[in-house]
């Protein structure tokens, strides 16, 4: 396997660890609850992740088969993390309001964090199943970064998931203020 792969998979199971820890620091009974009537619930949040997650694999996947006869092997050998500027994904002084299409539907918590789990290995399958294979000239454009390469996108995704166990971490004290004021 290719060192970039290695590189981007490390990368994903860190960040899917933050996020599981933020998404289970929320008690049980708690993960469905928004924390104020125009924001998600955690599970929301997991929900949200998953349907981004499934759709960028699902594109990647298209444009790398749509590629395929005129990839050549990849010659990249420098590391991409230090490509991706986090700092803007990660700011959350912006809301983002999500496309219609990635708006969560109600699923619950187990549904969602399942969901979440097949897309992470729909996206995996294509970095593995692909490695070798020059990804950093396969691009699709993001509405708010521009044109990133199938590497910039998978490590998107892992710092999208960390932007969201933020907002998890950041919502969660406000839920068990307000659950005690109710008591």
């Amino acid at each position: 396997m290719r060192p970039i792969t290695r590189e981007l998979l490390a990368y994903l199971d860190e960040q899917r660890s933050i996020l599981k820890s933020a998404f289970e620091s929320v008690p049980s009974d708690m993960r469905d609850q928004p924390p104020s009537p125009e924001r998600w619930s955690a599970v929301n949040i997991v929900e949200h992740l998953a349907i981004v997650e499934a759709r960028v694999a699902t594109i990647l996947s298209n444009r790398i088969e749509e590629a395929r006869a005129e990839l050549s092997a990849e010659t990249t050998t420098e590391p991409i993390l230090p490509t991706i500027d986090y700092k803007r994904v990660y700011d959350r002084s912006t809301r983002v309001k999500a496309p219609e299409v990635a708006i969560p539907t109600g699923l619950d918590a187990a549904s969602a964090w399942a969901a979440l789990e097949n897309a992470g290995s729909m996206l995996r399958a294509v970095l593995v199943q692909n490695d070798g294979l020059a990804l950093s000239s396969i691009t699709h454009p993001h509405p708010r970064f521009g044109l990133m390469s199938a590497y910039q996108w998978v490590a998107f995704l892992g710092a999208h998931e960390v932007r969201h166990a933020e907002q998890i971490r950041e919502d969660h004290p406000q839920m068990l203020k307000a659950q005690k004021r109710s008591e």
